[in-house]
């Protein structure tokens, strides 16, 4: 795009330049040619007067009192009216010299002439000058063709990316804006496409969730009424109910695959990260920005922890948290990790030494839109989203000091051939 973008303007530019310096080029030597002719005709035409004048008077031809008018490089030729007699002026040029002349009396002729390599040395000054101001100026379209280009293609490129990273399910609004109405437009756009589909994601996760655990609860209970049915008396009824309970077991069989198949899905983007890399690299970053205003980033990272997530979902989203703790905490951040939970999770912590969550806002902290300090509100609902995304999940664990834990997937032993673990110094 940025190629493309400057070969138009550079080419509009060099066809302009073109277009406008050459004809002014020819133009301009013209414009000397004739402003020479008639700078001499004029001194002729005076010359003429001047002698007419003496001769009407009866007094001899004198070419001293109009030398005046003649240039420095000039040769003036007159034929007295009696038609014999002959006065010169200056010296003669050798090579085809350019002339004008006038009639003196009735016979008489005034005739002067210049050299016409002095003006045709000046016609090409003049000539060059303008094909020169035709360069300069396609040099300076080529500058501001490459500062148009960059202002163009960089937020092209820039939402090109974001793009990307909505379809890898990054549905965070971004605030960059290029002051080009269009693509100001397409960010617009962008963002609300964003908000719309976050929103729709959580209504089918969490209608996935309902759905399915009203049919757990539901087929859980059929299964106890049914086993309790197969030790009935009447062989036919306990048959029926054994029957009835195998199809029960299928259809939660059924259930649980269709539950894993929506789970691989929704996480194809997730894979096996070294932890202890990632979250130091991401520690490196927010340490400079918790610097600036004079904030620590404390970081207790375990080595070998392992778990099933995507990159760049993992950046933003304990980029979130820690900008969270930026905002609204105070005192050292700390950054911190544990492993094997009952549930098989990793766990990966951030706190503050602030005041906390309010207690109003608890039951809603994660709601899009809603913030205690004047914020978008979309931070941590993002975050969330993106958690369930690799499915995990996002918890307010502590209220005072506030506490957020990131519940991460460990992956399968099949998940682990490809990863590359790297050797890590000991938690700081």
């Amino acid at each position: 795009m940025y190629r493309r973008i400057l070969l138009a303007i550079l080419l509009a530019v060099a066809v302009t330049g073109a277009a406008l310096g050459i004809p002014l080029g020819i133009t301009g030597s013209e414009l000397v040619g004739s402003y020479a002719r008639e700078d001499l005709a004029t001194r002729v035409s005076r010359i003429a007067k001047s002698l007419d004048n003496r001769v009407s008077e009866g007094e001899p031809i004198d070419l001293e009192r109009v030398r005046i008018l003649v240039p420095e490089d000039g040769y003036l030729w007159v034929r007295a009216p009696d038609g014999d007699t002959i006065y010169t002026s200056g010296t003669k040029s050798t090579d085809e010299p350019i002339t004008e002349e006038a009639s003196l009396s009735s016979t008489g002729i005034v005739r002067l002439s210049i050299p016409s390599g002095p003006l045709r040395t000046t016609q090409t000054q003049v000539t060059v000058a303008v094909l020169l101001l035709a360069v300069l100026s396609i040099a300076t379209g080529m500058v501001v063709a490459g500062m148009t280009a960059r202002r163009l293609a960089r937020p092209l490129r820039n939402i090109s990316v974001r793009a990307a990273k909505l379809g890898a399910g990054d549905f965070r609004a971004h605030a960059d804006r290029y002051d080009v109405r269009e693509l100001d437009m397409v960010a617009d756009a962008l963002d609300t496409s964003a908000e719309a589909l976050s929103a729709l994601i959580r209504r089918e996760r969490q209608f996935v969730g309902d759905v399915s655990h009203q049919l757990r609860s539901r087929l859980t209970a059929i299964q106890l009424r049914l086993d309790a049915l197969t030790n009935h008396r009447d062989p036919e009824v306990a048959e029926d109910a054994s029957a009835a309970q195998e199809q029960a077991d299928q259809l939660t069989a059924v259930l649980d695959e269709l539950l894993a198949a929506a789970r691989a899905a929704r996480e194809a983007g997730a894979e096996p990260v070294d932890l202890t890399a990632e979250l130091r690299a991401i520690a490196g970053e927010w340490r400079r920005i918790l610097n600036v205003d004079a904030r620590t980033l404390k970081v207790r990272v375990a080595k070998g922890l392992i778990a099933r997530v995507t990159p760049a979902r993992l950046r933003e989203v304990v980029g979130v948290l820690l900008d969270n703790a930026r905002i609204h905490g105070s005192g050292t951040v700390t950054m911190s990790t544990r492993g094997g939970d009952s549930d098989g999770s990793v766990v990966i912590t951030v706190s503050d030494n602030g005041p906390g969550v309010p207690d109003a806002l608890v039951p809603h902290i994660f709601d899009r839109g809603v913030s205690g300090a004047g914020s978008t509100g979309v931070g941590l609902a993002l975050a969330r989203a993106l958690v369930e995304a690799d499915g995990g999940r996002l918890e307010l664990s502590t209220q005072r000091p506030a506490t957020f834990s990131v519940f991460l997937l460990v992956p399968k032993s099949t998940d682990l051939s490809s990863l590359q673990l790297t050797s890590a110094s000991s938690p700081r």
